[in-house]
């Protein structure tokens, strides 16, 4: 995705492997807006579980689970590269919280409650319509 602003390399995403499909999770600086979202559904719901606020690079980021959608590496423009050119990585213990809230969010859209803010029915269909028009 473009940045909204100007022709920078934003928003960043975290990428969650599985399989040959890649689950891109788009993280905000916008904490003060997600930090409203969250509690209105906690107000709502009793929790929020599509939005998280951690620490990410060394910065607090919020963590848009709701708006994760599936991608293959083909679309993959550039990896986000530390000072030292080094891949960035999320700390494994925040990685393993975002892998759950995930699969917790997939479990619950198979029992048909969908938290999903995108149609991944629709972007996996023409995921795979794609692969089978370039092994034709």
């Amino acid at each position: 995705m473009r940045n909204h602003k100007g022709k920078g390399k934003r928003p960043l995403y975290l990428a969650i492997v599985d399989g040959s499909i890649l689950w891109f999770v788009p993280l905000s600086s916008k904490i003060d807006k997600y930090k409203k979202i969250i509690n209105n559904k906690i107000y709502k719901y009793g929790l929020c579980d599509t939005i998280l606020i951690r620490k990410v690079l060394g910065k607090e980021t919020a963590i848009l689970l709701q708006n994760a959608f599936p991608c293959t590496i083909d679309f993959i423009d550039h990896q986000h590269l530390m000072n030292n050119g080094i891949p960035a990585k999320v700390i494994s213990k925040t990685a393993k919280e975002i892998e759950d809230k995930l699969v917790l969010m997939f479990a619950m859209r198979k029992k048909g409650k969908n938290l999903f803010l995108v149609d991944i029915n629709k972007i996996l269909k023409n995921i795979k319509n794609e692969k089978l028009s370039t092994t034709s």
